[in-house]
C-alpha cells in the first residue's frame, strides 16, 4: 500500500534526495533545514551544515526553530561570529550548496524577497534580502523551494532581490558573481532546472498525482516542459518515517518568545 503525504514532506523528500553526503550546505529554516536534516538521517550521514549564525557543523537531533536555536550551537563543530561564515565561507566558495525561498521567482531564477508592488509604496513589504544576494552570488549551486503558484512564478519580479541568471546567459559572468546559479527549483508540484543554453527554467519532474496542465497553471510564463520529463519518485516509508520524526521533534514557539 502507498503511503499518504503532504505536498509539504514530497518538496522535503526531493530536496533531501538531491544532496549528496560530505557537502557543504548553507542552510536556511523552514524547508530547507528539515530537508537537508532528513538527508543526514538518511543517506547523507556525514553533511555538512552551516547556518547563517555562525555555526559549522551543525548535527541537530530536533528541527531548529531558527538561526539562533540552541540546538545548533551545541550540537556544531565549531561557532563562529557571522562575517566570517560570509567571508571565509560563503564568498571564499566553500559552500556547496546553498538554500533560498522568496516570494517570486522568474524565468531565469531571479528571486524576490524584498516588496510586493511598487518599491516606495509596496502593496506588501517583506522581510528583505538578508544573505540571500550573498548565497545566490557566490555558492557553487543555489536549489530554491518554493510553492508554485501565479503569485510567485511571475514573468516580472516586482523587486530583483536576488539574481539567478539575471537577464540571460552571461549576465553572472558580467556582474562577477563567482557561483553557479540557481541549479534546482524544488516546488509542490516539480522540479525545475535551467536550460544549459538559454538560461531559463525548465520543468524536469512532475511529482506523483501532478499533471503538466497544473505546472502551467501555476507559471506565470509560459512554461517549458523537457522532452524527457520523469516522474518524482514518491517518498518511501523510510524517508517518511525519518521526516516525520524530525517534525515531531520541533518544539513549538510560545507566544511572546523572541
Amino acid at each position: 500500500m502507498t503511503a499518504t503525504y503532504t505536498a509539504s514532506e514530497m518538496m522535503a523528500v526531493a530536496a533531501s534526495r538531491a544532496l549528496a553526503d560530505r557537502q557543504v550546505c548553507f542552510v536556511g529554516i523552514g524547508l530547507p533545514s528539515t530537508a537537508c536534516n532528513l538527508a543526514r538521517a538518511t543517506h547523507a550521514p556525514h553533511l555538512v551544515l552551516i547556518y547563517e549564525s555562525g555555526c559549522i557543523g551543525a548535527k541537530p537531533t530536533r528541527l531548529p526553530l531558527s538561526i539562533g536555536d540552541g540546538e545548533l550551537a551545541d550540537t556544531s563543530d565549531t561557532v563562529v561570529p557571522v562575517p566570517e561564515i560570509f567571508n571565509y565561507w560563503l564568498q571564499a566558495g566553500r559552500i556547496d550548496i546553498g538554500f533560498l525561498g522568496a516570494a517570486q521567482i522568474d524565468r531565469r531564477g531571479n528571486l524576490n524577497s524584498t516588496v510586493i508592488g511598487d518599491y516606495d509604496h509596496p502593496a506588501v513589504r517583506l522581510p528583505g534580502a538578508g544573505g540571500a544576494p550573498e548565497i545566490a552570488s557566490a555558492a557553487r549551486e543555489v536549489y530554491v523551494m518554493i510553492r508554485q503558484s501565479p503569485r510567485t512564478f511571475v514573468d516580472r519580479l516586482d523587486f530583483r532581490t536576488s539574481v539567478g541568471f539575471g537577464d540571460g546567459p552571461g549576465d553572472r559572468e558580467r556582474l562577477g558573481l563567482r557561483g553557479g546559479g540557481p541549479k534546482k527549483v524544488i516546488t509542490d508540484l516539480g522540479i525545475l532546472e535551467p536550460d544549459p543554453e538559454t538560461a531559463e527554467l525548465v520543468l524536469t519532474h512532475l511529482h506523483p498525482g501532478v499533471e503538466v496542465d497544473a505546472a502551467r497553471d501555476a507559471t506565470g510564463w509560459d512554461l517549458r516542459i523537457a522532452p524527457d520529463l520523469a516522474r518524482t519518485e514518491p517518498p518511501d516509508a523510510g524517508e517518511l518515517a525519518q521526516l516525520r520524526r524530525l517534525e515531531a521533534t520541533q518544539p513549538t514557539q510560545k507566544k511572546g518568545d523572541a
